[in-house]
């Protein structure tokens, strides 16, 4: 069947009303977000084919299966890697079903990690390896704490403080994304600036390879009541088969979770699956109730006196030149 290809399409209303409808028709959702898209087209003008750049993902690729074998999928690849290249973006991803893993190396993508359900890949077969060579390495054991710290507080402090004080070694892996009300830059710096005087703890962006909740795409996953344990599952396995290994993490520290019922799902996975591959999985109990989140209610209401008890001197200080 004879397509047109259609580069830079402007989802004016009209165009994304035919779009969304194009995506339904292929089990997908539009969650917006797209930078640029690609699309084929008939000569009649019916969409037969769509994929968008988002950021640094690409999102949205969908063939009509009337193509299948005419090199569609490679078209609108190719399309959407040209303008991320011509747009300085070189590091490319992005997330299937598992059951388009091979559609997808197919036209040049890489699988980082994959689960029952869902597939994380990316444009180069050696860019996880880069940034594991990045990351310093120590003969000795060593534990981790992934965090996002939004802001660092007291409450994150005990927790580094506390692992750190049971392994020779801790990386503290600063999520790397830009959702939060503080800004990636602006965490890792608080977090480095809080726990400088704990010698044996590194604080490492978490970059692409450790998924954030925040950009984890689900326009694809049709059981959305699941989405969060699939979420889970995908960045747990990515951790535990390729980052774990790598730089000799046996142990794995998180705090407990009274209040978010995804976070403490998301910890009760890891205590499920982590162990299977050697890590072992530490909950400490949370300090005197601190969370992030009493943080920021009092940033909104420019209480000075209760963020004294809930940070650390040093985000103390950033918050009164930021907001006061």
């Amino acid at each position: 069947m004879e397509f047109y290809p259609e580069r830079g399409v402007v989802l004016s209303p009209e165009r994304l009303e035919k779009t969304e409808a194009f995506l339904a028709g292929m089990g997908l959702r539009y969650e917006g977000g797209a930078d640029y898209t690609v699309q084929l087209v008939s000569e009649s003008g019916e969409i037969l084919g769509n994929g968008s750049l988002c950021g640094n993902v690409l999102k949205y690729i969908a063939i009509d299966e009337r193509l299948q074998g005419e090199g569609a999928a490679l078209t609108v690849v190719s399309g959407l890697i040209e303008e991320a290249y011509r747009r300085g973006i070189t590091n490319l991803f992005l997330f299937t079903k598992a059951a388009n893993e091979m559609l997808f190396r197919g036209v040049g993508f890489y699988t980082l990690a994959a689960t029952r359900e869902v597939c994380f890949m990316e444009n180069s077969r050696s860019g996880l390896a880069r940034w594991l060579s990045s990351v310093p390495k120590f003969e000795c054991v060593t534990g981790a704490a992934v965090m996002n710290c939004n802001p660092f507080t007291l409450g994150h402090r005990y927790l580094i403080e506390t692992a750190a004080s049971e392994v020779p070694e801790l990386y503290v892996f600063v999520v790397s994304e830009d959702k939060s009300r503080f800004g990636f830059e602006e965490r890792l710096e608080l977090v480095r600036r809080g726990t400088e005087d704990l010698k044996n703890v590194h604080v490492i962006p978490s970059g692409p390879y450790m998924i954030s909740k925040a950009t984890f795409p689900t326009y694809f996953i049709k059981d959305t009541a699941n989405v969060e344990s699939i979420y889970a599952s995908l960045d747990l396995t990515l951790f535990a088969q390729k980052i774990a290994p790598a730089l000799n993490i046996k142990r794995r520290f998180v705090g407990t979770e009274p209040y978010c019922a995804v976070t403490r799902n998301y910890n009760e996975i890891m205590k499920e699956l982590l162990p299977r591959y050697g890590v072992e999985v530490t909950e400490i109990e949370r300090k005197g109730g601190i969370s992030a989140s009493l943080v920021r209610e009092a940033i909104d209401r420019c209480d000075i006196d209760t963020l004294r008890g809930l940070v650390p001197e040093s985000t103390l200080d950033h918050i009164i030149e930021r907001y006061f």
